[in-house]
C-alpha cells in the first residue's frame, strides 16, 4: 500500500531554500510546497534542513568491508554509508587479476538488482583500474594492464559498469574513449603519467572527467601543466576527495574556481566508520589511525571520509549550503545522466536527508523508506 509521507523545514530546490514542507508517496516526492527563504535565515534558524540525498561515485568499503570481498560486502558498505546520508553510490573496485575483479563483480551485480531495506540505492560499478598506469598505482595493486572492450562487456554483463577510470597514455586506451562512450560508458582519466596534451585528446574523445583531482596524475608546471593542468584549464566535471589529507585547502579552492561542476567522492575503505586498526584493500592490507589510511609505506590508502563529513568540510571552506550541497549530490547525479536523482522536484526519488543548523544528520530516507540510524 502507499505511503504519504512528510517533512517539513527548509527544502532545497532547484530554485534554492524554501520554508515549508515536502511531501512523498510511493518512493517519489509528490510535492513541495512554500515560501522562498534567504540562505542566512537558513543558517540561523534551528529549524530542520533538507538536502537531497548524498550521491557517491567513488566507495572502496565502508563499516568494515571491502566491495573486492564479493559476496554480500557490496551489501553491507550500501548499509554503512547510508548511516552518513549517502543514497545512491558506485561499487568501486580495485586493481586485480580478472578472476578477483569478476568475483566482486557477481557480488554487486546481486546487490544491484535490487535494494535492500535499510541500504544505499546501489547504482552500479565504478571501474578504477586495472586499466590504468603502473607508474602511478596509488595504493592499486601492480596488475594494471591497457584496456579491451571484449573484456569490459563480459564485466559489464556481470554488474552494470557506469563509469571506468583509465589511463590514456596506455596502448591503445585513447582510442577506446569513443567507443565505450557510445556504448554508455562514462569514462575518466585517472592514475595517470600522461601529459597535459594526453588529457586534452582524452577529453576530446568524449572522457567526461578525472578520478580524485591531483591524487595519482601528473601535477601542474608553469612549463609542463600535466594531467593536473588539463583538469584545471578544461574539465567541467571531476571527482575530488575532500578529507583535507588528499588534496591542501588551498588545493580543494583552486580546482572549486576552475571546475564548475567539482564533485564530491569519499574513495572511503572498509576503514570508514570503523575504529582505528588494521582493514582490506583489496589486496592490500591498510591502517586505519590519525583520521588516514596508509599502506604500510605511508601511502594514502582511500580514505575514511564519508559524504556527511565531505559536506561539512566544504561549509567550513566558505561555501554555502546550496552549493556544497550541488557539490555531493547534483553533479554526480548529472554526471551520470541521472535525471531523478541529486535534487528534490515532484517526481524525482524521494531521496533526502534532514540535518540541523550544524549540518549534523537527523534523518535519511532512501526512495521514501526512513533509515534507521542507530
Amino acid at each position: 500500500m502507499s505511503v504519504l509521507g512528510r517533512v517539513e523545514g527548509h527544502i532545497l530546490t532547484p530554485l534554492g531554500f524554501v520554508h515549508g514542507y515536502l511531501e512523498h508517496e510511493a518512493g517519489r516526492v509528490l510535492r513541495i510546497e512554500g515560501d522562498s527563504v534567504s540562505e542566512s535565515r537558513v543558517r540561523l534558524e534551528a529549524l530542520a534542513i533538507v538536502l537531497p540525498g548524498f550521491i557517491d561515485l567513488h566507495v572502496h568499503g565502508g563499516g568494515g568491508h571491502d566491495i573486492m570481498e564479493g559476496g554480500e560486502s557490496a551489501q553491507s558498505v550500501a548499509r554503512s554509508h547510508v548511516k552518513h546520508g549517502t543514497t545512491a553510490m558506485l561499487a568501486t573496485t580495485m586493481t586485480a587479476p580478472m578472476s578477483e575483479i569478476e568475483a566482486a563483480m557477481r557480488g554487486v551485480g546481486a546487490v544491484c538488482r535490487t535494494r535492500a531495506p535499510g541500504a544505499a540505492r546501489l547504482l552500479g560499478v565504478h571501474l578504477e583500474g586495472p586499466y590504468i598506469n603502473s607508474g602511478k598505482l596509488g595504493a592499486q595493486p601492480n596488475f594494471a594492464k591497457p584496456a579491451h572492450l571484449d573484456e569490459l562487456m563480459a564485466l559489464h554483463a556481470l554488474a552494470p559498469i557506469r563509469l571506468i577510470t583509465l589511463a590514456p597514455e596506455l596502448p591503445g586506451n585513447l582510442e577506446l574513449i569513443a567507443p565505450l562512450r557510445a556504448a554508455g560508458f562514462q569514462v575518466q582519466i585517472g592514475h595517470t603519467l600522461g601529459t597535459y596534451e594526453d588529457g586534452v585528446a582524452a577529453l576530446a574523445e568524449g572522457a567526461g572527467g578525472f578520478t580524485h583531482l591531483f591524487n595519482a596524475m601528473t601535477g601542474m608546471h608553469h612549463r609542463e601543466p600535466g594531467m593536473v593542468g588539463a583538469a584545471l584549464a578544461h574539465a567541467k566535471y571531476s571527482e575530488i576527495i575532500p578529507d583535507l589529507l588528499h588534496a591542501h585547502p588551498g588545493a580543494i579552492r583552486v580546482a572549486l574556481r576552475a571546475i564548475p561542476c567539482l564533485f564530491c567522492v569519499t574513495d572511503s575503505t572498509a576503514a570508514a566508520g570503523m575504529p582505528d586498526g588494521e582493514y582490506s584493500l583489496g589486496r592490500h592490507r591498510v591502517t586505519k589511525c590519525m583520521g588516514g589510511v596508509r599502506l604500510a609505506d605511508g601511502t594514502l590508502a582511500g580514505s575514511t571520509l564519508t559524504m556527511d563529513q565531505a559536506l561539512r568540510n566544504l561549509v567550513g571552506l566558505g561555501l554555502e549550503i546550496e552549493d556544497a550541497s550541488r557539490r555531493v549530490s547534483t553533479y554526480a547525479a548529472e554526471y551520470l545522466g541521472l535525471d531523478d536523482r541529486g535534487h528534490l522536484a515532484p517526481g524525482t526519488q524521494a531521496d533526502f536527508v534532514v540535518m540541523d543548523r550544524d549540518l549534523q544528520l537527523q534523518r535519511v530516507v532512501v526512495e521514501g523508506e526512513e533509515i534507521d540510524l542507530a
